[in-house]
C-alpha cells in the first residue's frame, strides 16, 4: 500500500474478460486423515495420549479433567469455572502467577477452560521445554496452594467475566441463562456454568479445598501431549513427574444419574436491557453424544444453516423476516440440546418470523432433506475436520474434546465414519425424533429489565450434591524461596525450518507467492487488493465493505444461491473482507477441488453482478446490525476509536459505515467501486497449503493470468490528516451490565525507528496477560476479565489502543490506571532482561502465528498489502532482535497521558463523577444520539 499512495496509473486498455460459468455441477468426495496416538494409563489411573509430530519446533502439554459444571454443588452454580481460574495460579513450589509468566518469558502461549463436561489446562511452548510444563501439571494436580487472597481475587475475575460475557451484550442472557434454565429440567446442566453472581458471592474457601478433594486426581485426569518430542522420553517424565502421585483416597462418583425429563411443549419469554432486535427460536433435548444421531442432528443443522446456501438463510434471511439464524446441535454427555433461532429484521413481524421458522421445520420432518443438500453437509463437516488437523494441537484438542464426552480417544474418527454414512433417510427418521413438536420449546428474548423469574422452568430446580469435608492434604502456602523445587532445566531444541516460499508472477504481471506447507491436503487461495476503505468518501461510508460482502452474491450467469452450493459441493470455504487499506478474497479448499475452488474465486471477483434484490437485503441487514452494534459497550467504543483519532481524514472512516452513510448506498455505487478498484495491478496471489508449487501456480495461472486492467485508478494522496486534538469522550448507555474502556492514541508506522521499540515496550505494557495492564487491572484488583494493548500501523499514521471491560462503578479506577501505566511506560525504559523476555514472548507468537497453513498464508498477504516483500515479513524476529533496551522508551514520543484519548461506553450516571475527577474535558452523547459521521468534529454535553 505504501508504495501506491500517490496516483496509480493502470493499463487504460480494456480487455473482454471471458465469462465461464460456475461450475454448478462439480463435486468431490473427500477424504479426511485419521488422527494417529499412542496411549497408555499409570497405575494411579492417569490416562495418556501422545500426538507424534515433527514438523513443528512445538509441543503442547494439556491436561483434561472429567470435571465441568454439571459437577457443580448445591447452591454453587459456576464453582467448577471457578476453580479453573483457582488452579492455574500458584503451588507448593510455584509463587502466584509465575506459570503464566513461565510460558510467556520461554515464548509460549497458555489458557484454561471450563465446559459442562471437562476442564482443560494447556500450554503451547518450545519443544525443549516439555519437561518444564509436565512438572507444572502436576504441581497443579497434586500441590496446589488455594488461600483467601487467590480465592478472593479469582472469584472477583470470574464475576467480571460474567458481567462482559453476559450481562453487557445485548443477547447474554438469552445464551447463558434463558436458554438451559428452559431446555433442561432434572439435569445439572440447567444451571448457568459460568454460574451467577449471588452463587459465586456465597462461595468459600472451604468450598474449594472441598472440590478438589473431590474431584481432581489423576484418576479424573487425561495428560495429552502433542508435537515434537521423543516418545521414549515423554514416557519416562511422564512416570517421573506423575506415577507417585496418589489417586483419589475417597473418589466420588463423577457419573450424573439424572434421568432427564422431557421437554414440556410452552412458551417461555426471556428479556434483557438494550436489546435491539427480538430473538426467536425452537429448542429440543438431543441423546447422548454417543448415540449416532446426534451425527445425524449435525447434518441437518448444516442443511438448515451452515455456509450460505442453507434453508433458514433462503426462507428468513433473504425474505427480509431475519437479519441472522442458525440451528445447531449442543453436544453432552448425558443429553444434548438442539436449537433454532432467528433475530427478527426491522421491517418484519414476530408472526411472520416465527411462521416461517415453524414451516421449515415442519417441511423437514415431512419431507427430510434430498441428495444434493446431504452431499453438502457432509463435505461442509469434513472439510472442517480437514482444516483442523493440520496442525498438531488441533489434532490433540480435537481427541481431549471427544474425550471427556465418550471416553473413547478414536470417536473423532467414529464420528466423521457415521457423517460419511448417513443417510436421507437417517435424517429424515432423526428429524422425526427430536424435531416433533411434542417435545418443543418456543422461545421470545426481548428488550426488558432482565427479570430471571419472568423465564424460570416452571418445574422446581432439584437439588444437587453436596460434596464431603477435605480429607486429603491441602496446602496453604507457597514453600519459602530456597526451599522449592527448580523449574527444570530446558532440553535440546530440535531442528525445524520454515516452508519455502517461491516469489514468481503471473502472465499478466500480478504478483504471485506460493507457500508449500506440507502433506495435509487443504490449501488457501488469497487475492489481495491494495485498497480499502480509504477511498470511501464519508457520505459513502461503508461501501468497500458492502462492495465485498455482496461479492459472492451472484455472477453474470450463477445467482448467489448457485455460487454458494458449488463452493459447498466442493467443500470450499469463500471468505472475503475490506480492511482499511487492503481487501481480500480467500478461498480454502482440499487439494483435490482447489483448483475448481480457485475458479470460483476469480469468477467471484471478476464477475461480481451485484443483483439489485441482493443488494437491497444485504443494505437492510447492515443497518440491523448496527442497531444492534449500538447497544453493545465494547463494539460502540471499538466503532469510535478511529474517528476520534483522525477525524475527518480518510483514516477516520468508519469502515462499516453509519446508519445515514449506509442507507444513502446504491447497487450502482457498489458496482462502480468493484470496477474501479479490483483491478489486477492493484493485486497480488497468495497460496499456501499442501500443493507443490508447480500446481500452485497452474491454478493461479488458469484463475487470473488473463485478467487485465480496465481504466485508471487514483487513490488519496493524504490519509491521516493532521493530528487532533486528546478527547474524554463518554457515551451513555443506560442500563447496560459493564462499561467499555478505551484509552488511543495515534501511533508511528514500522518505517519510523521508533516502531520496533515500541512493538516490544508495548508488550510489557498490555501485550499479554503477563503485562503490566492486566496484572495491575485484573490480577491485583479484579476489575476486568482482562486489560491488554497492542499497535498497528497505517501507511502514514499508527494506532495505540489499550481496554478494558469492567462494571460501571469502576470506570473511571480503570482509566485511571490506563493512563498511569502509559505515563510509565514512556518514562522508565525496559530493562535488558525485560526486553528480552518480551522479544522472545513476540518472536514466539509469531512463529505459532505462521505454524498453520493459512497463518503464514495470512501473513505474506497482509505484507503484501503493505508494500512488503515475505522475505521483509518474515524478517520481524530479527527486527526485534536488532532493539536495545534503551531504545523501548521512544514509544514516549508519540504515546503520553496528554496524546491519549479516553472513550468509556456504559452506565454514565455510575462514573461520571469520579471521571470528572481525572480529566477535565469530559463531553457526554447519549448512545441514542450518537453519530458516528460527525463524531470528528462534534462535542458532547457536560
Amino acid at each position: 500500500m505504501k508504495s501506491l499512495l500517490a496516483a496509480v496509473s493502470a493499463a487504460t486498455m480494456a480487455v473482454a474478460m471471458p465469462v465461464t460459468a460456475v461450475a454448478q455441477d462439480a463435486q468431490v468426495d473427500l477424504d479426511v486423515p485419521r488422527i494417529d496416538y499412542e496411549e497408555w494409563t499409570l497405575d494411579n489411573g492417569l490416562r495418556v495420549i501422545a500426538v507424534h509430530d515433527e514438523s513443528t519446533p512445538n509441543v503442547m502439554t494439556s491436561m483434561w479433567y472429567d470435571i465441568g459444571s454439571k459437577l457443580d454443588p448445591e447452591g454453587r452454580s459456576g464453582f467448577a469455572h471457578l476453580f479453573e481460574h483457582l488452579l492455574s495460579r500458584k503451588t507448593l513450589n510455584i509463587p502466584y502467577n509465575e506459570i503464566s509468566k513461565m510460558v510467556a518469558n520461554i515464548g509460549g502461549t497458555r489458557n484454561a477452560s471450563n465446559g459442562a463436561d471437562r476442564t482443560n489446562y494447556y500450554e503451547i511452548v518450545p519443544a525443549e521445554y516439555l519437561e518444564r510444563l509436565l512438572w507444572t501439571h502436576a504441581e497443579r494436580m497434586d500441590r496446589p496452594v488455594i488461600d483467601q487472597d487467590v480465592f478472593d481475587i479469582e472469584r472477583d475475575v470470574v464475576k467480571e467475566e460474567l458481567r462482559q460475557r453476559v450481562l453487557a451484550p445485548p443477547y447474554g442472557r438469552f445464551q447463558r441463562f434463558v436458554l438451559p434454565e428452559n431446555v433442561y429440567t432434572n439435569l445439572p446442566q440447567r444451571r448457568p456454568g459460568i454460574g451467577s453472581i449471588e452463587d459465586l458471592d456465597s462461595a468459600t474457601l472451604e468450598d474449594a479445598h472441598n472440590f478438589h478433594a473431590a474431584y481432581y486426581g489423576p484418576d479424573t485426569a487425561t495428560l495429552i501431549v502433542a508435537g515434537n518430542y521423543d516418545p521414549a522420553e515423554l514416557r519416562q517424565l511422564v512416570d517421573k513427574y506423575f506415577a507417585e502421585i496418589p489417586a483419589r483416597p475417597n473418589p466420588i462418583p463423577l457419573e450424573i444419574t439424572a434421568e432427564e425429563a422431557p421437554i414440556v411443549p410452552r412458551t417461555v419469554t426471556g428479556s434483557g436491557p438494550n436489546v435491539p432486535l427480538p430473538v426467536f427460536g425452537r429448542a429440543y433435548l438431543l441423546p447422548p453424544v454417543t448415540d449416532p444421531t446426534v451425527a445425524h442432528m449435525d447434518l441437518i443443522a448444516a442443511i438448515l444453516s451452515r455456509g450460505e446456501n442453507n434453508r433458514l438463510d433462503k426462507a428468513l434471511v433473504k425474505t427480509g423476516l431475519s437479519v441472522g439464524a442458525s440451528a445447531y446441535a449442543a453436544d453432552s454427555e448425558e443429553r444434548g440440546a438442539f436449537y433454532i433461532s432467528a433475530t427478527q429484521a426491522s421491517d418484519a413481524t414476530e408472526p411472520e418470523l416465527t411462521a416461517a421458522m415453524d414451516r421449515e421445520i415442519a417441511r423437514l420432518i415431512a419431507d427430510g432433506v434430498t441428495e444434493e443438500e446431504l452431499f453438502e453437509a457432509k463435505n461442509e463437516i469434513l472439510a472442517s475436520a480437514l482444516s483442523q488437523r493440520e496442525l498438531f494441537s488441533s489434532r490433540a484438542f480435537t481427541i481431549g474434546e471427544a474425550l471427556v464426552q465418550t471416553g473413547d480417544p478414536s470417536f473423532p474418527d467414529v464420528y466423521l465414519d457415521r457423517i460419511k454414512a448417513a443417510t436421507t433417510a437417517d435424517l429424515l427418521a432423526a428429524a422425526r425424533t427430536y424435531l416433533a413438536p411434542s417435545g418443543e420449546l418456543r422461545l421470545r428474548y426481548v428488550n426488558g429489565e432482565g427479570d430471571p423469574s419472568t423465564w424460570t422452568n416452571p418445574a422446581p430446580m432439584p437439588e444437587f450434591r453436596a460434596l464431603p469435608t477435605a480429607s486429603r492434604q491441602q496446602y496453604d502456602a507457597v514453600l519459602p524461596e530456597g526451599e522449592r523445587m527448580e523449574w527444570p532445566a530446558p532440553g535440546e531444541a530440535p531442528d525445524y525450518a520454515l516452508p519455502d516460499i517461491v516469489e514468481d508472477e503471473l502472465s499478466n504481471g500480478m504478483d504471485l507467492v506460493t507457500i508449500d506447507t506440507g502433506d495435509t491436503p487443504i490449501a488457501t487461495m488469497t487475492l489481495v487488493v491494495r485498497t480499502g476503505s480509504i477511498v470511501d468518501s464519508r457520505d459513502k461510508a461503508g461501501l468497500a465493505d458492502m462492495a465485498t460482502a455482496l461479492a459472492e452474491k451472484g455472477t453474470s450467469n450463477a445467482s448467489a444461491d448457485q455460487v454458494a452450493a458449488s463452493l459447498e459441493r466442493l467443500g470450499a470455504n469463500f471468505s472475503a473482507n475490506a480492511g482499511l487499506e487492503g481487501t481480500r478474497f480467500s478461498v480454502t479448499a482440499p487439494a483435490g477441488s482447489f483448483a475448481e475452488a480457485s475458479a470460483i474465486l476469480a469468477r467471484i471477483v471478476r464477475d461480481a453482478s451485484f443483483p439489485q434484490d441482493e443488494f437491497d437485503l444485504l443494505q437492510s441487514q447492515t443497518l440491523d446490525g448496527l442497531k444492534v452494534a449500538f447497544n453493545d459497550p465494547g463494539n460502540i467504543a471499538g466503532l469510535l476509536i478511529r474517528p476520534v483519532l483522525f477525524g475527518e481524514a480518510a483514516y477516520g472512516n468508519v469502515s462499516g459505515g453509519t446508519p445515514t452513510t449506509v442507507a444513502a448506498l446504491t447497487r450502482a455505487d457498489v458496482a462502480q467501486y468493484a470496477r474501479t478498484y479490483w483491478q489486477p495491478s492493484l493485486s497480488s496471489i497468495v497460496v499456501s497449503g499442501g500443493v507443490d508449487t508447480a500446481e500452485a501456480k497452474r491454478v493461479a495461472e488458469a484463475a487470473f493470468g488473463d485478467w487485465q486492467d480496465s481504466g485508471t485508478v487514483t487513490l488519496p494522496t493524504s490519509l491521516a490528516g493532521d493530528p487532533m486534538p486528546a478527547r474524554t469522550l463518554v457515551v451513555d448507555l443506560p442500563g447496560t451490565g459493564q462499561a467499555a474502556v478505551y484509552a488511543v492514541a495515534r501511533g508511528v508506522t514500522d518505517e519510523d525507528p521508533a516502531y520496533y521499540p515500541s512493538i516490544l515496550a508495548n508488550a510489557e505494557l498490555g501485550g499479554s496477560s503477563t503485562a503490566r495492564l492486566f496484572e495491575e487491572i485484573r490480577v491485583k484488583r479484579a476489575l476486568s476479565y482482562g486489560s491488554y494493548s497492542g499497535l498497528s500501523d497505517y501507511a502514514e499514521s499508527g494506532l495505540f489502543t489499550a481496554s478494558a471491560q469492567t462494571k460501571n462503578e469502576s470506570a473511571a479506577e480503570v482509566a485511571q490506571i490506563l493512563l498511569a501505566e502509559i505515563a510509565r511506560i514512556g518514562r522508565e525504559p525496559l530493562v535488558d532482561d525485560v526486553v528480552e523476555q518480551r522479544r522472545t514472548l513476540l518472536k514466539g507468537s509469531f512463529q505459532r502465528g505462521i505454524e498453520r497453513s493459512a497463518g503464514i498464508g495470512g501473513a505474506v498477504a497482509s505484507g503484501l498489502l503493505e508494500g512488503k516483500t515475505p522475505a521483509e515479513v518474515l524478517a520481524y524476529p530479527e527486527r526485534l532482535d536488532a532493539v536495545a533496551a534503551a531504545d523501548t522508551a521512544q514509544i514516549g514520543s508519540f504515546l503520553t497521558p496528554n496524546t491519549v484519548s479516553i472513550i468509556i461506553v456504559g452506565d454514565a450516571d455510575l462514573f461520571l463523577d469520579d471521571l470528572r475527577a481525572i480529566r477535565d474535558d469530559v463531553e457526554v452523547i447519549a448512545a441514542a444520539d450518537l453519530d458516528l459521521g460527525a463524531i470528528g468534529t462534534m462535542g458532547g454535553s457536560e
